[in-house]
C-alpha cells in the first residue's frame, strides 16, 4: 500500500482557516488556536514510481501543496480527527484519482481510499472534541 497526505501551504490553506473560524465562532470553542487540514490517500496496486509521479501530478499541486509520505508529524498534545467513507459508499475524490492513475500508468485501475484529517492545536476538553467531531463528520458518511 502506498500512503500519502496532502496539505495546503500557508496562503492556500483556506479550508483549514475556515474550519478554525467555524470552531471558534460558530461552535464557540476558543481553545482551538490552529487547524491543519490534510487529505489522506491510501493507494493499492501501484508501484512506488507511479505513486511518486501521481503524488505531484494527481494528488497535489506542487506550487500550493505539501506532500507527506506514510505519516504526518503531530505533537503529543494535538488532537487528531480522521474520517473516511464507509465501505461501499461512493467517494468521488478516490474514483477520480483512480481513473487518472489508470490513464498515466496505462495499467490496471488501483484501489484508492481517501480520508480527511484534522489536526487541532490548543487545549481541549473531551466535550469540546465531541462537539467538533459532530460538526466536521457527516453522520451519514
Amino acid at each position: 500500500m502506498f500512503r500519502l497526505y496532502v496539505e495546503r501551504k500557508p496562503g492556500f490553506a483556506n479550508e483549514a482557516e475556515s474550519y478554525l473560524s467555524q470552531i471558534n465562532n460558530f461552535l464557540g470553542i476558543s481553545g482551538v488556536t490552529g487547524v491543519r487540514y490534510l487529505n489522506r490517500y491510501d493507494v493499492e496496486n501501484i508501484g512506488e514510481a507511479v505513486g511518486k509521479a501521481a503524488a505531484t501530478r494527481i494528488f497535489s499541486e506542487p506550487q500550493s501543496d505539501f506532500v507527506y509520505y506514510d505519516k504526518v508529524d503531530v505533537a503529543d498534545g494535538d488532537t487528531v480527527i480522521v474520517w473516511e467513507y464507509l465501505p461501499g459508499q461512493y467517494d468521488q475524490r478516490a474514483d477520480s484519482a483512480a481513473q487518472c492513475i489508470q490513464i498515466i500508468s496505462q495499467g490496471d485501475r488501483p484501489l484508492i481510499r481517501t480520508a480527511k484529517v484534522y489536526v487541532l492545536y490548543g487545549d481541549l476538553t473531551a466535550e469540546e472534541i465531541a462537539a467538533i467531531k459532530k460538526h466536521v463528520i457527516n453522520p451519514v458518511e
